[in-house]
């Protein structure tokens, strides 16, 4: 009589279970949940591909100051005096310009 209750509350309780976990799976593959898990999953990867940006551009920062260091061009140029004649505010600016031309991408 016990052995029969045994297994009769065991194979209830198993079946229990495996009720349970198919309805879990089933709710999971439905159109919607899908749905969520696909918007996760890429607001996950842009944060990372976001994360990669800022790395690159911080590693950029750093070896484009190695650069200029090395080339001696961390020195900012220099800047026009206060009430300086108008042709010494020409030359700081024709110098500016050189400079800035040679950082731009679009040149070249």
């Amino acid at each position: 009589m016990f052995r029969r209750t045994f297994w009769f509350t065991t194979g209830v309780a198993a079946g229990v279970w495996a009720t349970t976990k198919v309805n879990r799976k089933l709710a999971k593959l439905t159109p919607e949940s899908l749905a969520l898990q696909a918007a996760d999953r890429a607001v996950i990867a842009g944060r990372k591909v976001k994360l990669f940006a800022l790395d690159v551009r911080d590693g950029m920062a750093h070896r484009e100051a190695a650069l200029k260091d090395a080339l001696g061009l961390s020195a900012p140029p220099p800047e026009p005096e206060r009430g300086a004649l108008p042709e010494q505010r020409r030359l700081v600016a024709l110098e500016q310009h050189t400079y800035n031309s040679l950082t731009r991408k679009e040149d070249h």
